[in-house]
């Protein structure tokens, strides 16, 4: 089992051949987990033991104690709303309304996406948005107080 507790910099991201890494994918809610045991897709058992708080991103890669590079995480599709709409207020209007409910919300310029939700789905659908149900990569914004590594 391989213990992985950090996080590698951009910086070290280039430092190693990413193709000899495991490869760790997970869902959106999997991905806020510092601390859990995780099975790679070739079987191998992972341990995170990552500071607490770390939320990971399709992309980034993962280090034991001596930074040596061990696993690579895959952003797992998973079942979505994927919300569209036609006119940009309309867009906002549900961003905002969503926002304002707390939960986890992908953000992009042309279409929001959260999980599957029947009582968001209907209030949504109220405000005469487009919804498509979906199984996608899902990732959601990080927070507004959760710094961003770009």
């Amino acid at each position: 089992m391989h213990i992985l507790t950090q996080r590698l910099s951009s910086q070290a991201k280039q430092l190693f051949n990413a193709e000899s890494l495991l490869t760790l994918s997970l869902v959106a809610e999997d991905r806020t987990r510092s601390r859990h045991r995780f099975t790679t897709i070739e079987g191998e058992v992972v341990n995170l033991q990552l500071p607490r708080g770390t939320v990971l991103k399709e992309g980034d890669f993962l280090a034991d104690e001596h930074g040596q590079a061990i696993a690579k995480v895959v952003a797992k599709p998973e079942p979505v709303l994927t919300v569209t709409a036609h006119q940009a207020i309309d867009f906002l209007r549900a961003a905002y309304h969503l926002g304002n409910r707390h939960i986890a919300l992908e953000i992009t310029e042309s279409y929001l996406r959260l999980s599957p939700d029947s009582v968001l789905e209907d209030m949504v659908h109220k405000m005469g948005l487009h919804i498509i149900h979906e199984v996608q990569a899902f990732q959601p914004e990080a927070g507004a107080y959760h710094h961003h590594d770009h």
